[in-house]
């Protein structure tokens, strides 16, 4: 593995979602972030593991994809503190099963 270059996480960031055509998402729209760190996060901890999937991250001239956020997430430069990922919630398919 490379080593990152150097990032400024207090920059500001945007994050927008993945364009997908099949089903309406509610919920996660594009989204402005006063830091980068502030958006790394929330992709990585706060989102759907399916809106991550093709959603990118953009600082200043620099675009990030699902990858991208993960490194930048897994930095030892990484300035906020880690929480463990919220779980997400069981298809309704399931809980109408249960």
């Amino acid at each position: 593995m490379r080593p990152m270059r150097p990032f400024n996480f207090n920059t500001s960031a945007e994050l927008f979602p993945a364009a997908i055509r099949k089903k309406k998402r509610a919920g996660f729209a594009y989204r402005r972030f006063g830091t980068a760190a502030e958006a790394v996060q929330f992709a990585i901890e706060e989102l759907p593991a399916d809106s991550l999937n093709g959603a990118y991250l953009q600082v200043e001239e620099a675009r990030f994809d699902q990858n991208g956020i993960r490194t930048l997430y897994d930095s030892e430069a990484f300035p906020l503190p880690r929480r463990p990922r919220k779980a997400e919630p069981a298809p309704a398919s399931e809980k109408d099963a249960a």
